[in-house]
């Protein structure tokens, strides 16, 4: 039996749901293509982030993990789609809504998981959904500016 390079149960867990969460990506609906650039989207229950030991620096991201229940965090990973390079400075605005309910808007902010930079932030999401996430994305490099919307996305 190989074992685990984590020093807990708990961090390697979080880290599973996290990469099952962005390869689930590779789907059509979490994922999409705007203006030459991939967007991948990642949808976890944000008890996987408590469940990091205390001083763990994704524990106290975005201000640490909601108490409340039905809280989820929505990440999102962006790429040049022709090299594959991760971009690391945007400036991400995410609304979500459930169809005929008031939408949430956050900023979605930069945050280092295992060495690569992703955006991310924590929504009330209490029910299965479906949700709609709009996304605004500023690239302050280029001056570009690219806007995607993600439909019937599920909690559970």
């Amino acid at each position: 039996m190989t074992a685990l390079p984590c020093r807990s149960i708990q961090p390697c867990l979080v880290a599973v749901a996290l990469a099952a969460s962005i390869a689930a990506s590779a789907h059509a609906e979490n994922s999409q293509t705007v203006d030459g650039h991939t967007i991948y989207l990642g949808v976890v229950p944000a008890e996987f982030v408590k469940g990091h030991e205390p001083g763990h620096p994704e524990r106290e991201m975005h201000g640490g993990a909601p108490a409340r229940r039905g809280q989820h965090h929505v990440m999102i990973a962006i790429f040049e789609t022709g090299t594959g390079k991760r971009i690391t400075d945007a400036r991400i605005a995410a609304r979500v809504s459930e169809p005929g309910l008031t939408q949430i808007q956050k900023r979605l902010e930069p945050m280092e998981i295992s060495g690569a930079m992703s955006y991310g932030n924590y929504f009330a999401m209490g029910s299965a959904g479906p949700y709609h996430i709009k996304l605004e994305i500023e690239l302050p490099a280029t001056k570009r500016k690219l806007d995607a919307e993600f439909h019937n996305i599920r909690t559970r």
